[in-house]
């Protein structure tokens, strides 16, 4: 015992950190838009988009293969091809190009969004973390006695003292990552250890890594207990309470512009696509309180010719009933009452469902309206075809191509999660992740309660949802806009730009915001992000024949 506790100490003295130089995959060839990044290509392929060369390098976790059961830092592309399998077939894919991300370069001071701690090569980080291990375990041990896994052992447990020398010298995203990996490779004596030190480490009030860690590990908890759907049920549907809920989401609506950036893109192009006609048919696949469509409607008010006859069907769904405290029927008075107000003849069409179970019937076309679709961040919870043979995502995208419209618009998270394995996907929420909660943090007091409560009602349900379920039961399946690009050209559809004074509209939101937040167009789609790295994207289509 006194042998083994003296290679521990040693193990963790190792641990310092030291000054070491960083890599750039922004700059690099081999890399595109970044997590929610898009892939400007035409039938799947990406390009690279290069803005300004920034002065020091970094390079990403997701850029980091796996070598001899560690993570290695000196080769690009690797994370997103360990999914084995393209979004449209069951077979591999080793070039699945549209799976690269698209990334800002970076103009500003300051640590990149995503990017585990540089080093001098790969071999550095490789026996770094093998030197963690070893720390974290010891050479003698048994599968670690934890009170978050239901596994037995002789080891003698870290005291708090250890635990506490320990964690100054350890690096938060890295020791999170060597826990999915162990839980990848079913090795519960190095995840077991590795979620006892997480544990000292993360908090709901602290750092963003700190916040976006709490989640994490509560999602790997969940994933060992099978217990992922529970509770991404209960952080779902069962609390807080409506108001609170609602209180919880009008404050991220408020301090970041994700939501107000796909409603004003959305409309921009809906505005000029439905220009002069005389019946109009708005389609909304997440109408939630059904605040979009208010600017619009003044908007369409004041047209030459006079106003046209609006008809806004809402699809709706458990969670948004739950926030607003009641039915599609509040959505369908409120706008009645702004139409009223601007004398704009309006009907309202509530779809009280899932959008898995929407049908043709229940949009209730009419004869001679113009036709518009959206999507506001909602088609990536349709299972497609790696799901379910039924592969709602790709029927509601026919559906919808059967309309003619003549607008549909697309916003998306830009994350590579949807068939990826497990490991994979949740590297990518890391440095997703990573930046979204960076952006929070720059828009609110990191002590502020009601924050906490909306990261925590608002945005860790999600990650808990990626992390812990598998399979039917994992809703939150993103892709890149590469893939979504593909997708949409396979159900008959083209992409449709955004026009220069649309750009313009959209970029004068972000005045309001942090210098960090980013807009930029690439090949006709809007692609909103922190920093270097794209988190969200807004296209528009049409029909191609």
């Amino acid at each position: 015992m006194q042998t083994s506790q003296q290679h521990r100490n040693t193990a963790i003295h190792m641990l310092h950190h030291k000054p070491m130089k960083k890599i750039d995959p922004y700059s690099s060839p081999h890399f595109q838009i970044l997590e929610n990044s898009v892939c400007p290509d035409t039938g799947g392929q990406g390009k690279n988009v290069s803005f300004q060369t920034y002065k020091e390098e970094f390079f990403t976790l997701e850029s980091t293969p796996v070598i001899d059961g560690f993570i290695a830092c000196d080769s690009p592309s690797a994370v997103s091809g360990l999914s084995n399998r393209s979004p449209f077939s069951p077979q591999g894919s080793h070039s699945y190009l549209s799976d690269h991300h698209h990334h800002f370069s970076e103009t500003t001071s300051g640590s990149p969004v995503s990017g585990c701690s540089g080093v001098d090569d790969g071999n550095d980080l490789k026996y770094k973390l093998r030197e963690l291990e070893v720390s974290l375990l010891g050479p003698e041990s048994d599968i670690v006695d934890s009170h978050y896994c239901c596994y037995k052992s002789d080891m003698t447990r870290w005291s708090g003292n250890e635990i506490a020398e320990m964690i100054p010298k350890l690096n938060l995203k890295n020791v999170l990552i060597r826990c999915a990996l162990a839980i990848s490779e079913e090795d519960m004596y190095t995840a077991a250890n590795c979620m006892e030190v997480l544990g000292h480490m993360v908090s709901v009030s602290g750092e963003p890594m700190q916040r976006l860690g709490a989640y994490m590990l509560e999602g790997l908890r969940a994933r060992l207990e099978k217990s992922g759907s529970m509770i991404y049920k209960t952080l779902k549907c069962e609390v807080p309470t409506s108001e609170e809920l609602m209180t919880y989401m009008s404050i991220l609506y408020q301090i970041c512009p994700y939501w107000k950036f796909a409603y004003l893109s959305s409309n921009v192009i809906i505005r000029q696509a439905l220009l002069n006609e005389p019946r109009v048919h708005i389609i909304d696949f997440q109408i939630a309180q059904g605040s979009q469509w208010i600017p619009l409607i003044q908007d369409l008010a004041c047209q030459s010719g006079g106003p046209p006859l609006i008809r806004i069907t809402g699809v709706d769904d458990t969670q948004s009933n739950h926030a607003r405290g009641g039915g599609l029927h509040i959505v369908g008075k409120r706008l009645s009452e702004v139409a009223a107000k601007y004398n704009v003849p309006f009907e309202f069409n509530a779809a009280a469902m899932s959008g898995c179970e929407v049908d043709l019937e229940n949009l209730r076309i009419q004869p001679g309206e113009a036709i518009a679709v959206t999507f506001p961040y909602v088609l990536h919870h349709m299972p497609d075809e790696s799901v379910s043979t039924e592969n709602h995502r790709d029927r509601l995208l026919r559906l919808v191509r059967s309309l003619s419209p003549k607008v549909m618009t697309l916003v998306e998270q830009e994350s590579n999660t949807n068939t990826s394995s497990f490991y994979s996907r949740f590297v990518e929420s890391v440095d997703y992740y990573t930046a979204m909660f960076e952006s929070i943090d720059a828009g609110c007091p990191r002590d502020n309660n009601q924050r906490i409560s909306a990261e925590m009602h608002c945005v860790a349900r999600d990650i808990v949802n990626m992390i812990a379920c598998e399979d039917a039961e994992r809703v939150e399946r993103h892709e890149l806009l590469g893939k979504w690009r593909s997708r949409l050209m396979m159900d008959g559809f083209t992409l449709c730009p955004f026009g220069p004074a649309g750009i313009g509209e959209i970029r004068n939101l972000l005045k309001d915001y942090d210098e960090n937040y980013r807009v930029e167009e690439v090949d006709g789609a809007l692609y909103l992000g922190w920093k270097k790295r794209a988190l969200v994207t807004s296209s528009a289509w049409r029909c191609a024949y």
